[in-house]
C-alpha cells in the first residue's frame, strides 16, 4: 500500500470573518502544491467556535464548501476540517468534511457537542460515523470535545487506520490534549492525527495549538511549534501499521458492544 502524505495547517482563526480565512487557507495550499495529499485544518476553520450560527452558518453547496472543493482539485490536494453548517431543515450543525482533488465529498456532523461552551444550545448532533477511504487508507475523521468519548472512536477489527481530530481546544485543557491524542493510538492501534487553532476568541479564550501525529505505538511523528501558525508534514506508512497489528494482535482480544444512540 503506498504511503501517505498529510499536513497539519495550525493556523489563528478571525472571527466570523470568512473571506480572511479563506484567503489565509489559500496562501497555505500554495507551499504545498505537490508536497502532500492531505491538509487538515482546525475545527470552524473559517469562522471560529461561533455560538452564533445563524449569521454564519451555510448550506453544503454554500462559499466554503464551494470554495474548497475548487481547491482540492486546483492543487491536487485532500482537503479536511469543519464548518457551520445549516440543514434543509433549519438546524445547524457543526460538520466535519473530506473532500477529494476527485470530486467525492464525505461528512460528519459533530456527535459530542460540547455543553460547556453551550454548543448544545445552538447546534443539533450527528448519529452517524462514517469510515472514510482515500488512496486505500480508511479513516475516521471526528471533531475536538470527541476525543474524550474513547467508544465513540473505539476501532472495531482495524475499521479505520488513520484517526483524525480537529478542533479549537483551549490551552487551559492542553494536557488533556496531548494525553488523549497519545492514549486514542495506542488502544485503537492506528495513527492519529489532532490540528488544533491558537490565538484568542473575543471570549478571550486562548488556544495554544499542539497539534501532532502519533504512530499505533504512541510515538510523536509531527508537531507544530506551540502559538505558531505553521505547517507540519508527514508521511505515514501503511505497511508498517499492518505489520504491528498482525504482530501484536491486541485488536483480536477487544470486547464486544453496540452504541447507543
Amino acid at each position: 500500500m503506498t504511503p501517505l502524505r498529510i499536513s497539519l495547517l495550525q493556523t489563528d482563526i478571525a472571527w466570523e470573518e470568512k473571506p480572511k480565512n479563506l484567503c489565509r487557507l489559500r496562501e497555505m495550499l500554495e507551499t504545498l502544491r505537490g508536497k502532500t495529499e492531505l491538509a487538515i485544518l482546525p475545527e470552524t476553520f473559517t469562522t471560529g467556535f461561533s455560538m452564533n450560527p445563524a449569521s454564519v452558518a451555510e448550506p453544503i453547496d454554500g462559499e466554503t464548501i464551494s470554495t474548497l472543493k475548487q481547491w482540492a482539485s486546483t492543487y491536487g490536494i485532500a482537503l479536511a476540517g469543519s464548518y457551520i453548517a445549516c440543514t434543509p431543515s433549519s438546524e445547524h450543525c457543526n460538520r466535519a468534511f473530506f473532500l477529494t482533488p476527485e470530486g467525492e465529498a464525505h461528512y460528519y456532523d459533530k456527535h459530542h457537542l460540547f455543553r460547556i461552551g453551550h454548543e448544545t444550545e445552538h447546534y443539533s448532533p450527528g448519529n452517524e460515523r462514517p469510515i472514510i477511504n482515500f488512496r486505500g487508507w480508511n479513516i475516521l475523521l471526528l471533531i475536538c470535545y470527541d476525543l474524550r468519548f474513547p467508544v465513540w472512536s473505539r476501532n472495531r477489527n482495524n475499521e479505520y487506520d488513520l484517526l483524525i481530530y480537529v478542533a479549537n481546544w483551549p490551552a487551559a485543557r492542553r494536557k488533556v490534549w496531548d494525553t488523549l491524542l497519545q492514549a486514542r493510538a495506542l488502544e485503537n492501534i492506528s495513527y492519529v492525527c489532532g490540528v488544533n487553532r491558537i490565538g484568542k476568541t473575543p471570549q478571550d479564550i486562548a488556544h495554544d495549538g499542539g497539534s501532532a501525529v502519533y504512530s499505533y505505538k504512541g510515538t510523536q511523528l509531527a508537531l507544530v511549534p506551540d502559538n505558531t501558525e505553521g505547517i507540519a508534514t508527514v508521511t505515514l506508512d501503511y505497511n508498517l501499521l499492518q505489520e504491528f497489528r498482525q504482530k501484536f494482535p491486541a485488536w483480536k482480544d477487544a470486547d464486544d458492544f453496540s452504541i447507543k444512540l
